[in-house]
């Protein structure tokens, strides 16, 4: 079985982040709640182990983002968005998210006065990927 080419740029990003990002989920009074979690893969999916809350949100609403923050000064921060689903499992709760679009964002250093966009982002993973 082959890798689509996203999926592999999207490993590759977080790899070089290393194993551990910003999980964002929604709670019910839709405030956002945000936990750095370690991270790791298993197969197409991103799996990280969660608390109750976390794992409770994203039950409710399974649409989850993971924030790779910046590492310098002028780099760029990884947000991939992702569907949610929740296990249990040795212990605790874990999550397992599927991306549906990544990318590489950080302001951009002049932005574009014409576009709508004033950050200097590069699509790892569109929206409109359809993985296996």
């Amino acid at each position: 079985m082959s890798v689509p080419v996203p999926l592999l740029r999207l490993r590759a990003a977080i790899e070089e982040r290393g194993a551990s990002c910003y999980l964002l989920t929604v709670c019910d009074d839709a405030s956002p709640h945000a936990v750095h979690a370690p991270v790791r893969w298993e197969g197409d999916v991103i799996v990280a182990n969660v608390g109750k809350r976390s794992a409770a949100n994203a039950v409710a609403r399974p649409s989850v983002s993971l924030l790779f923050p910046v590492r310098a000064e002028g780099d760029y921060s990884l947000i991939v968005d992702g569907t949610a689903a929740v296990a249990s499992g040795d212990g605790g709760q874990r999550i397992r998210v599927t991306p549906t679009r990544a990318v590489l964002h950080r302001p951009a250093v002049a932005p574009d006065p014409s576009s709508s966009c004033t950050a200097d982002c590069v699509p790892l993973l569109p929206a409109t990927s359809k993985l296996p």
